[in-house]
């Protein structure tokens, strides 16, 4: 029973934005250990992000985000997350 939970909350996603399990999955592991502290890593994680989410991230986008990921400047809960990113 619980993979079926599993596979009708992966449908969810993938029906609100369109990213297949398969990719979405294969971005957590490479997210695995990752070093957030190193600004190349950070670069490439929201590079991969935006490519999997159909999104052209600005250069400046880019920047502010990465100087607030490296400085640990993200909030984390939902609340304060959402409009963190609705001021961006």
């Amino acid at each position: 029973m619980r993979h079926r939970q599993n596979d009708s909350f992966f449908d969810q996603i993938e029906k609100k934005t369109n990213v297949k399990q398969e990719d979405l999955l294969k971005l957590v592991q490479s997210l695995n250990g990752a070093d957030f502290q190193d600004e190349q890593t950070v670069r490439r994680v929201i590079s991969d992000v935006g490519k999997l989410a159909g999104k052209k991230v600005s250069k400046k986008q880019e920047d502010e985000l990465v100087k607030a990921i490296v400085n640990n400047n993200i909030p984390f809960d939902l609340a304060s997350l959402s409009k963190w990113f609705q001021s961006k």
